[in-house]
């Protein structure tokens, strides 16, 4: 009986130590009170004769918690018998030991477990229609940061991550601190043009106000528990992101992480598997979107199968991005329209002008584009699209209500005449340096061509990398319009001598992409990038100051940088285009889990139209820099935003203009480059996007203006 008393009293000790410690506690303290009780009320001491037992265990317990209430036993301290007082004053200091102090101290340790399970992570949180992120990369804060341009509702997002906590919440607090700091000042500088009273109305009307509220917890991503006491199964959407390879300080771990994961993305894999169960379940909500990082084909091919199985109509719905494609599209377009960066940059987030989406029940859609321009001056109808069996329209605009706004037509035509056989001539493109995505970039440049070739479009790219490197990818061979140079990263004079010869040689503008590898230590994180920019802007200034009216603007630079520290660093440095290439998946990532649908129009403006479906070729739409004195053969004169959109769409449509193939087209803005008042030998990018009341939108287009359309080709 012994053996199995204190065998029951092991296990529940070891299991429920606290309960145990309690129960003991209580017992203890209930034998005290009733032994003292009986003390004080059995043995007849002086002064207790009369005194019944409830009585003397109302009498014990007052006296633990005040010693005072001695008189109630005693009424005379000095009369007392001394037993009676030794016995009394033992009551109190013992009670006061096991009772007050051993209720004290539990109490006290109850809250500290308390509180660090909240700080830990380990209680349950109960919330619903809030964003979960699953691991965290250099694209994660982006995500977060980007939804503070939605002023007009309340973000919530739960991060869970199995190690590095503190440094998240670090990251997360500087991203948004440096985010509300900039607006903030730009609200400010601008009612500063307005006076005292006008401009305090403006800032209160317009202030920049902190929308987002971010939990981090660290915990098992792969914890049915965990996962669903993060309250999974009724968030809006889940975002599960695949981890960095440059966290490391040690070349060997790199190396090794980054051979398992061109094989394949395992864990990535599982984490799906776990999250579309609990989310496909009866109890999670409906419409819940789950979007998945994907950075190679075998996780691709078993995400796809999950989608089969798991992904069920109307309740949760699997979107995997595959994010060296999608980046290395976008660098690939930047690299033949280095101002798409400025008009991704916008469209891409919650900043300003924004792509939009509504489901429609229109099937046309050319009626759809006619009917919505014919009475809407406020956004810019794009396209529909069908999913799911559902069909959605979607837009460009300020907000959704400008979409839904109606206002009165515009105004008369305006005279100008599209050229039907607008070509892109030819694009000469330098490519500095490699990184995970290099095959991807140039899927992109072989798809552009494969569409414009056609059109007597002609594209030369030079490929300047590690002769080591080059070897492995078999210097491109299958691209023919790629030419490879091997250089090492410190031969400077080489580099600098083919670059110099590509320029001379060219007659049109060239751009030079310069790319930061992803693969390296921690500590080389865009090392050779900020190199590499340090070499062409030596030539930069040579050709400057050696070549009488040597245009800069000719050489568009690209810069890529994997760590945003360095954002500063190179804008500083180079007053060209820096990209921080996450960013633009990140701000994808925000948009399509608010509106999962935005995805297949993302995926069709990066995607150009070589792609086919068994013999059909598919019919894209992108958005192009087009100069306006190719694209026209007349430019218009002075005219409304609404006029000139309307006018080209028009033409567009018209076979008798485009007689091989009508081409619809949507003016969505113009770039133009102006006077740069901080480098009098350079212009900068000022772009216009025709958001707000077309009628109101003055353009007159210069001839090298670059018009941003939205189109087939």
């Amino acid at each position: 009986m012994i053996r199995k008393t204190r065998e029951w009293f092991n296990i529940h000790l070891t299991k429920n130590t606290s309960a145990v410690l309690l129960l003991v506690i209580v017992i203890l303290n209930v034998a005290f009170i009733v032994a003292s009780a009986l003390l004080i009320s059995s043995f007849r001491l002086q002064g207790t004769e009369q005194m019944s037992f409830p009585k003397a265990a109302f009498c014990t317990l007052t006296m633990i918690m005040d010693a005072g209430c001695i008189q109630f036993v005693i009424e005379d301290i000095g009369q007392a018998h001394v037993a009676t007082a030794i016995a009394c004053l033992l009551i109190i200091l013992i009670g006061m030991i096991i009772f007050t102090g051993a209720l004290i101290g539990y109490i006290t340790n109850a809250f500290s477990r308390f509180i660090d399970n909240i700080n830990a992570g380990r209680r349950r949180l109960y919330l619903s229609d809030h964003i979960v992120i699953l691991n965290w990369n250099t694209r994660a804060s982006e995500i977060i940061n980007d939804c503070l341009y939605e002023q007009d509702k309340k973000h919530k997002f739960v991060v869970l991550v199995d190690s590095k906590k503190d440094e998240i919440q670090k990251e997360i607090r500087e991203r948004i601190a440096d985010t509300l700091s900039r607006e903030r000042k730009i609200i400010r500088d601008k009612a500063k043009k307005f006076g005292s009273v006008r401009g305090m109305l403006y800032r209160l009307h317009n202030r920049f106000r902190m929308n987002v509220v971010v939990i981090v917890r660290e915990g098992d991503v792969f914890s049915t528990m965990q996962l669903k006491d993060i309250s999974l199964q009724r968030a809006k959407s889940v975002i599960i992101l695949g981890n960095d390879l440059n966290t490391s300080i040690c070349k060997f771990e790199t190396r090794e992480r980054l051979q398992e994961q061109e094989k394949g993305n395992v864990l990535t894999v599982k984490t799906l598997m776990q999250v579309a169960d609990i989310t496909s379940g009866p109890e999670s909500v409906d419409k819940q979107t789950i979007i998945v990082e994907i950075t190679d084909e075998w996780t691709q091919d078993l995400v796809d199968k999950i989608i089969k199985v798991k992904e069920k109509k109307n309740k949760c719905h699997i979107v995997p991005i595959h994010i060296n494609r999608s980046l290395g599209q976008i660098l690939s377009q930047f690299s033949i329209m280095p101002e798409l960066n400025s008009v991704y940059s916008e469209l891409f987030s919650n900043k300003n002008a924004a792509f939009y989406c509504k489901e429609t029940k229109c099937t046309d859609e050319a009626a759809f584009i006619r009917e919505h321009l014919r009475t809407h001056v406020r956004s810019i109808p794009l396209t529909i699209m069908e999913i799911d069996d559902r069909r959605y329209a979607y837009y460009v605009a300020n907000d959704e209500q400008e979409i839904l706004r109606t206002d009165d037509p515009c105004g008369d035509s305006v005279d100008c005449a599209m050229n039907p056989d607008f070509d892109n001539g030819t694009k000469t493109i330098i490519i500095l340096g490699h990184n995970s995505r290099t095959k991807e970039i140039l899927q992109g440049f072989s798809s552009f061509f494969g569409e414009w070739a056609g059109n007597g479009t002609k594209l030369n790219i030079t490929m300047i990398d590690e002769q080591g490197f080059l070897e492995r990818m078999n210097y491109y061979r299958e691209y023919p319009f790629v030419e490879t140079f091997g250089a090492d990263i410190y031969d400077k004079e080489r580099i600098g001598e083919k670059i110099r010869g590509i320029v001379d040689e060219t007659p049109s503008d060239t751009s030079i992409l310069i790319l930061s590898d992803d693969n390296v230590i921690q500590d080389e994180v865009d090392a050779n990038a900020l190199t590499n920019l340090i070499y062409q802007q030596d030539i930069i200034r040579e050709k400057v100051k050696t070549i009488d009216g040597f245009d800069p603007t000719n050489m568009d630079v690209i810069v890529e940088i994997v760590d945003p520290k360095h954002y500063d660093v190179v804008s500083n440095y180079s007053q060209n285009n820096v990209v921080i290439s996450n960013r633009y998946v990140s701000k994808m990532i925000t948009q399509v889990s608010e509106k999962e649908p935005l995805y297949m129009l993302f995926r069709d403006i990066l995607t150009y139209d070589t792609a086919r479906v068994g013999q059909e070729q598919l019919q894209s739409k992108e958005i192009y820099l087009k100069e306006a004195c190719s694209f026209f053969t007349r430019i218009p004169g002075t005219c409304t935003a609404a006029q000139l959109i309307r006018e080209v769409y028009r033409q567009s449509t018209d076979p008798e203009i485009f007689r091989k193939q009508i081409n619809p087209t949507l003016v969505l803005g113009y770039v133009r480059l102006i006077p740069n008042p901080e480098n009098e030998k350079r212009l900068r990018e000022e772009m216009t996007l025709f958001t707000g009341n077309q009628n109101e939108i003055s353009v007159t287009l210069q001839p090298h203006d670059k018009l941003i359309v939205y189109s087939l080709h």
